[in-house]
Parts: C-alpha cells; structure tokens; sequence
C-alpha cells in the first residue's frame, strides 16, 4: 500500500473520533510520581503498577525518601510489578541522580531525562507528555507493532520508529497520536490475535493483505 499525506490524515482522523479523550492510565498527581510510575511499567501493565504506587508513594513520597531508602525496601514494596530487583536499583538511582543533579526536581528536557539511570526514551516521552505538555512520540510494543502494521515505517528498532513517526505525524499529535495506538494496540490490534475483521482502519491497513499472501504461501508449500 503506497504511503500517502491524505491516508495518513485519515488514519489520525479515524483514530481521534474513535479515542478523542486519551491520557496516560498511569496514575499520578506530580511529574517524580509519573517518571517513577513509568519506570515501573516496564513488562508490566498500567493497572499493576497503579495497584502498587499508593502504598509506594506513601511510604517513599520524595527523591530523597527514595535516595535514602534501602533497596530491599525499595524492593518489598514494588515487587508485584516483576523485575524488581532492576527496577529498585533504578529507582534508587534515579533518585540520586534527580538530587545531584536537579535539586530533586524532574527535568524538563528529553536530553536530561535520557541522562538518568532507567530512563529511556519512552520513559522520557511519557513524562514529557503526560506532566510537562511536551510533544513526544512514546514507542512502546503497541505503537512499535502497530506502526509497522499500518505501513508507517518499515523499522524495527525503536529509535528509529520515533524518527519516522516524527516525520509524517504533525508534532502537535505526538504525544496523543501516540496514547491513541496504545488504546487500539491493547482495544483491537492486539499482538497475538489482532481482530482485523471489525477493525475500523482496516480499509486504510496493508496488514490484513499481507496476512492473507502469506496465509497462502504457506498452504501451497504445505499442498
């Protein structure tokens, strides 16, 4: 299916009246809250790491609680969202690097962001996005999967996906663009099985196209 400006912007159009109100399911109430959160959401889902931070951020409500907290405590207490031996390191980490660094404060930039141990650029995006308003592609597994789906870039690694998204999405939508996929990823377009058949951007998708040609190779080698 040949990339074109006009199916693009049908695409978004499509996927803005389907998810018209979308926003991080991450619960937060400051910026350290959503960068921690989404640390913790890594191989995890949203509604895990929602289920833990209560009782996390009333336990550890600062950097410094964090910075000064010994890591098996760290540890007790995120232990539900898996990988919490890392992810208490990072935690811990972070932290430090926030009070070294930024007077305990979460920065505002992509390139300090990325400067902090457990940040990526996902993490980075996120927090960019969802507690600063800051333009930002977050390319998680939906967003990675579901881009190459719909054509919108024939890579792979992550980085590289950001840059393509950047380029034919208007930066405005970035960061709801992004949230909207997510929403699809986990709704319609699942990793697995995705439900092609009651897809509402199907028509617009060489995915289903592709699935069938390959579908029928295999039969012919089998035959």
């Amino acid at each position: 299916m040949p990339e074109t400006n006009q199916r693009i912007k049908k695409i978004r159009q499509i996927l803005n009246a389907e998810y018209a109100d979308v926003k991080t399911q991450l619960v937060h109430h400051n910026p350290f809250e959503l960068l921690a959160a989404t640390i913790l959401s890594a191989q995890c889902t949203d509604r895990q790491v929602n289920a833990v931070t209560p009782t996390l951020f009333e336990v550890l409500p600062t950097p410094a609680d964090f910075a000064e907290a010994p890591v098996e405590t760290i540890e007790e207490l995120i232990r539900p969202t898996g990988f919490y031996h890392n992810k208490a390191k990072s935690l811990k980490n972070c932290s430090r690097a926030l009070i070294e660094r930024h007077q305990g404060k979460v920065p505002e930039t992509l390139e300090e962001l990325v400067k902090l141990p457990g940040v990526g650029r996902k993490t980075a995006n996120v927090v960019l996005g969802a507690a600063f308003g800051i333009p930002g592609i977050v390319v998680d597994t939906h967003v990675s999967r579901i881009s190459q789906r719909l054509g919108l870039t024939e890579n792979k690694d992550a980085a590289k996906i950001e840059q393509d998204l950047m380029a034919v999405i208007p930066r405005s939508e970035w960061n709801d663009f992004s949230l909207r996929l997510i929403y699809f990823g986990r709704e319609l377009c699942t990793a697995r099985k995705p439900d092609c058949p009651h897809c509402f951007l199907s028509r617009l998708c060489p995915y289903p196209d592709k699935t069938r040609l390959q579908n029928a190779h295999s039969s012919r080698r089998i035959s």
